[in-house]
């Protein structure tokens, strides 16, 4: 998959969220997803994500119907989504659209290029830079996020997604990972990532 050289709008809004998780995944590839805490503000470029289509698809935690965990997804586009796996893990999502639709992007790996020793000291020693948010559970370490930032508006922070710089980056396509549950979804190709970018968590 290529992306085509346009440009991307100068500021975000509502309705730039409120789209097909798939369509919101390519367009996320290249913008920014940052952290401001009171510890210290921690960012980067989105390189890979994952698109979750809703109640029909079986890998989307909607599929299951409405409740308190996942109620997020119900909501407004734009919000955060944020749950916990294997009880160590938080995940970021992107909620997404169109209208109330229960889809979602899950941010599977950041280029960070704000707030690198702070990522640092969360992630601990022995992590390399350019996997300090390689992979879902490590981007939100590394940005500091958790269960109780679920919820939050990404147009105000303080967790918030700012529109990707330029055009927008050539991208490749293939299956989610972690979710052969899933059947026949499981095959789809509903992972993005920005072509050989290193800080990818897949290749």
């Amino acid at each position: 998959m290529s992306g085509a050289p346009v440009d991307a709008p100068a500021a975000l809004n509502r309705h730039w969220f409120d789209r097909p998780a798939v369509e919101l995944a390519r367009e996320l590839l290249g913008a920014r997803l940052v952290h401001g805490s009171s510890d210290g503000v921690v960012g980067g470029r989105i390189v890979e994500v994952e698109a979750y289509r809703g109640p029909e698809d079986r890998a989307a935690h909607s599929s299951r119907g409405r409740t308190p965990r996942n109620a997020v997804m119900f909501g407004d586009p734009g919000h955060l989504y944020v749950y916990l796996i294997y009880g160590l893990h938080h995940c970021l999502n992107v909620v997404a659209g169109p209208g109330s639709k229960p889809e979602a992007v899950l941010i599977r790996a950041i280029e960070l290029d704000e707030g690198l020793a702070l990522a640092r000291k969360r992630r601990g020693p022995r992590a390399v830079d350019y996997r300090l948010a390689s992979g879902p559970g490590n981007v939100a370490r590394a940005l500091g996020v958790d269960r109780s930032l679920d919820g939050v508006d990404l147009l105000t922070g303080p967790v918030r997604v700012e529109a990707r710089s330029g055009a927008m980056p050539r991208a490749r396509r293939g299956p989610r990972i972690g979710v052969d549950y899933a059947g026949a979804w499981a095959a789809r190709p509903l992972r993005f990532w920005i072509t050989d970018d290193r800080h990818v968590s897949r290749r």
